[in-house]
């Protein structure tokens, strides 16, 4: 094995480390929640902790507590919040989001400039910046990651790219991106992972296994991976910015259970403790020793009814041979069986918000077509579970990611269900095995997952219902979807792009290959024994410039 390669140790040595943990998705759920005083506070807006004029010490070990292992750690090919931690700290894009939420240049040296017809962008490169490797890093490394991230039969890259026709440098720090019509969240799709830019060296090396051994700009890189178990990060000494990094190490311990990473952090065995439930983030905001942020989501958490793709994403759609998956009334019907005002009260104290449909309230593009959510009426799903004509109880089996916090979450909307004529079997498997089954169309009749959220709605839409999208789990397909979506990525007029989007959400709402429940709130615990932490509206935890304060 190359010096440079991740060690990744026996499923042996993971599992007996693992022993009472399981994968989760990001979710966090309480049980007999109240809306106390205590919960409320903990709606406040915190997206970060600040170094400031506080006095720092370098060097040290900084360990999260992270509540679910990512997938693959290659930007082309993941699909995980969890990965996009790691890459926060390994992987830089061209550009960053702020706590505005507001695109901001990263490797690349300003924003793009966009041609009068919107068909070219162009920008620049910063200088004097090297990949973990000690190659250089310039127009032609971002030529090759970008290429590949649209040429990858596996590329879940490919449909957020768009309509790109070119990618071609333009100078040793420049680059010029042409697109067969124009397309306004391109900026917004280079703040993610399309964005992060990898060493080619190492994807000439590594190919479709550069996951085994990641190679980025980044202020840490990754050492080790102990399946299920952690992951290990240090100090990159290439990083252009390396006097700001603080840690020697980051280490992230994957906990799923809540109450323990919760525990863990008040013992001090942890100093980042992400996803907390309301009940334990109101335990941290009550603990002197230790900080809250309070993030909502620009995602959201549903339920995927698989239509069609049964023979994997990317695959040609073949129609599943079930009722639920050939008649929209029956998805409408589990639809309004889910009353989301009292799941949101009942499960999760108030501090999360129901979901109608991919677009944030808060969002510049809602709309009161986007905020519309199909109403709660089980005496109406019987009706049109009869006009099906389906047996009732109706039974559906959902898979739901193996922790407990998730699985308490589908009992109350099983609960719900019944009185709609639903009789709902609760499927529960490892986050990576859902992710995986998502994919590969193996999930059965439906499946709870969510996504986390990007500023532009075109990346919370079109990857995902798009017809043969990238991300498109439900296998879906509706040409009046198809065209509103491509029209509004070809405009950046807001309001028009807004009544579009709302037009998009009324037609997935008819449909239902998508039954959109709820937004979290991004609960994570800090101990102020550590500063520079940050989470904005994407999830992502900020830690690449944190540092211990010096007593």
């Amino acid at each position: 094995m190359q010096k440079s390669a991740i060690k990744i140790l026996t499923a042996v040595a993971a599992a007996s480390m693992v022993l009472g943990f399981s994968a989760g998705c990001g979710s966090a759920v309480q049980n007999n929640a109240t809306n106390s005083d205590a919960q409320k506070s903990v709606s406040k807006e915190v997206t970060g902790i600040a170094i400031g004029n506080q006095k720092i010490k370098n060097g040290g070990t900084l360990t999260i507590g992270l509540s679910s292992d990512p997938d693959k750690l290659d930007p082309t090919l993941s699909s995980s919040l969890y990965s996009r931690y790691v890459f926060q700290n390994t992987c830089e894009k061209l550009y960053d989001i702020n706590s505005k939420d507001e695109t901001v240049p990263l490797l690349a040296s300003g924003k793009p400039k966009i041609s009068s017809d919107g068909l070219t962008y162009s920008f620049n490169v910063r200088k004097g910046v090297k990949f973990g490797d000690g190659t250089a890093f310039n127009a032609a490394a971002v030529v090759k990651t970008l290429e590949r991230d649209l040429t990858n039969k596996a590329s879940a890259r490919k449909t957020e790219l768009g309509p790109i026709t070119k990618v071609s440098a333009t100078g040793e720090y420049s680059v010029q991106i042409d697109l067969s019509k124009p397309y306004a969240p391109l900026t917004a799709v280079l703040a993610d992972r399309a964005g992060m830019i990898m060493s080619p060296k190492a994807l000439d090396s590594l190919g479709d296994n550069f996951a085994s051994a990641p190679v980025c700009v980044g202020a840490y890189k990754v050492v080790q991976r102990v399946p299920s178990t952690s992951i290990t990060l240090e100090k990159d000494p290439n990083y252009y910015d390396a006097k700001d990094v603080h840690f020697d190490k980051i280490e992230y311990k994957i906990i799923t259970d809540a109450s323990i990473r919760a525990q863990n952090l008040k013992s001090g065995d942890i100093q980042v403790a992400d996803s907390l439930t309301p009940q334990d983030a109101s335990s941290v905001k009550g603990n002197s020793a230790l900080s809250l942020m309070s993030v909502l989501s620009l995602g959201n958490q549903g339920i995927y009814i698989n239509l069609a793709n049964a023979k994997g994403v990317g695959q040609p759609t073949q129609q599943i041979d079930s009722p639920i998956a050939k008649n929209a009334k029956i998805r409408e019907a589990l639809d309004m069986s889910i009353n989301r005002t009292q799941l949101v009260n009942s499960v999760f104290g108030g501090m999360y918000e129901s979901a109608c449909s991919f677009i944030s309230p808060e969002s510049p593009y809602a709309s009161k077509a986007s905020n519309t959510c199909v109403k709660y009426d089980p005496a109406k799903a019987k009706k049109l579970l009869k006009e099906a004509g389906v047996t009732t109880p109706y039974k559906i089996k959902v898979q739901v990611t193996n922790t407990s916090l998730n699985e308490q979450l589908m009992q109350a909307i099983q609960s719900q269900v019944k009185a709609g004529g639903f009789d709902l079997e609760i499927d529960p498997v490892e986050y990576t095995t859902l992710l995986s089954n998502v994919d590969q169309g193996t999930y059965g009749d439906a499946a709870q997952l969510g996504w986390s959220g990007r500023i532009d709605p075109d990346g919370n839409v079109t990857s995902f219902f798009k017809t043969g999208a990238a991300m498109n789990y439900a296998g879906y397909s509706n040409k009046t979807v198809d065209s509103l979506l491509t029209e509004a990525a070809s405009t950046n007029d807001l309001t028009k792009r807004s009544k579009l989007y709302g037009e998009a959400s009324q037609q997935l709402r008819e449909d239902d290959p998508y039954i959109y429940l709820y937004r979290m709130r991004y609960l994570t615990g800090v101990s102020k024994k550590i500063a520079g932490v940050y989470v904005y509206g994407d999830g992502v935890l900020r830690v690449s410039h944190a540092a211990f304060l010096a007593k």
